[in-house]
């Protein structure tokens, strides 16, 4: 069968990059995608802080990326690949749309933003689009996104309460980022009034659920 796919593949496929840390539905899209003529997956990843090594060996058209990765998120990545790999386009498919995810993956740089409960043609036609210089952006979502407003959390606040995730304490969160304890529940404080909850570990479930985070 590789055989045959190689001899129908047209002189110049679409290269493709996939970081998902779910093993078998990464296996699944590559080989879903690997199905059409025109797609060839150059490398797949399960970690983000491997995607822009990958894409610097790989050299993708595209890169498909999940949001919530071990070791460095989607958004995150998709920033560091417009600065490190230009020429590759970013093409977010998560779980989770959330306005607040949205609109950070535009600002990151991405193309577009899909959910996965979509067919893989739809897909593979969206990998196409972006890489002729086409925003795609899942329609439902971008219906919601235009009612939200934007991130109320400045980037301090964000990498506190990103420092808080795991139950740090105050002096613990103050070393990570390198900033006085004071400075810190300050920032938390400021996060926890803009979320409208009354501690610290709510104002991280709050904007983790908004997309803020």
């Amino acid at each position: 069968m590789d055989e045959m796919l190689r001899d129908h593949r047209p002189a110049k496929s679409v290269r493709v990059l996939l970081a998902e840390d779910q093993g078998m539905m990464r296996g699944a899209l590559a080989l879903l995608l690997g199905l059409e003529p025109d797609i060839e997956v150059v490398a797949q990843v399960g970690r983000g802080d491997e995607i822009v090594d990958a894409a610097l060996v790989s050299r993708p058209d595209v890169a498909l990326l999940d949001i919530e990765l071990p070791g460095r998120s989607g958004l995150d990545a998709a920033a560091d690949l417009a600065r490190e790999v230009p020429d590759c386009r970013v093409l977010i498919l998560t779980t989770f749309g959330r306005p607040g995810y949205l609109r950070r993956a535009m600002e990151a740089g991405a193309a577009g933003f899909l959910v996965k409960d979509g067919p893989v043609e739809d897909l593979a036609r969206s990998i196409r689009r972006v890489l002729t210089g086409e925003t795609v952006i899942d329609p439902a979502l971008a219906a919601v996104a235009l009612g939200a407003g934007p991130n109320p959390l400045t980037a301090r606040e964000r990498d506190a309460l990103g420092a808080a995730v795991d139950g740090a304490t105050v002096a613990d969160i103050a070393a990570r980022l390198h900033l006085s304890e004071s400075t810190v529940r300050n920032y938390l404080s400021s996060a926890i009034g803009k979320t409208g909850t009354r501690n610290r570990i709510e104002a991280v479930r709050e904007a983790r659920r908004q997309g803020w985070l």
